[in-house]
């Protein structure tokens, strides 16, 4: 386009007689930006440049491409899934070393018999407490089916009731003692940690 511009203007300016109308024509093409100027570089759009050639692609190729994924992904398929290890379960390295073996002290004989009587106190009284509990349930026991009977033979139906089972005793909730008293309005802190957890990816 540019180039049919400049042939037209060069054919005006070529003219030998150009009249008054024609001069300021070609004065205003001259200082218009739509023509460059004779001393300036010139461009032009390439017009004739070849398009890309498509490659050939051959169709037996891409059968042995898809072949061979299908055969990855077979493979991929045999291989079974990683299993996530459970860090609680292992047994540190630092724990086989057997050169961190504490050696038990050595007690003297008279500290050694003390322990060996205390232990022996220890079991007996354990072993009076059990029979005394013992005792305590099996009399609880006895009371407890000799009040049945004497309700039975005052009223079966307050019998019956006796022996029906309290639907309200549970959910049981309960609060043991505690270490310390409670502090009131006392808000604990979130605390300050560092996240160590692994992340495993298949």
């Amino acid at each position: 386009m540019s180039g049919i511009l400049y042939r037209s203007a060069v054919q005006l300016i070529s003219r030998p007689t150009v009249t008054s109308g024609c001069r300021s024509a070609v004065g205003s093409i001259r200082h218009s930006h739509w023509f460059a100027s004779v001393l300036s570089l010139k461009t032009s759009v390439p017009l004739r440049a070849e398009p890309k050639k498509k490659k050939k692609v051959d169709p037996r190729r891409e059968l042995i491409a898809k072949e061979r994924l299908k055969k990855k992904l077979k493979k991929l398929e045999k291989i079974p899934p990683e299993l996530i290890p459970i860090e609680d379960f292992v047994t540190p390295a630092k724990c086989f070393d057997e050169t961190r073996v504490r050696s038990a002290s050595k007690l003297s004989f008279e500290e050694s018999e003390r322990r060996a009587l205390l232990l022996k106190e220890w079991s007996r009284y354990k072993h009076s407490q059990h029979q005394a509990e013992k005792a305590a349930i099996e009399e609880a026991l006895k009371a407890q089916t000799q009040a049945l009977e004497e309700l039975k033979l005052e009223s079966e139906e307050l019998y019956k009731a006796a022996l029906s089972p309290d639907n309200d005793l549970f959910p049981f909730k309960r609060q043991g003692p505690c270490y310390t008293p409670p502090i009131p309005n006392y808000e604990a802190p979130d605390g300050k940690y560092n996240d160590i957890t692994r992340v495993y990816t298949q």
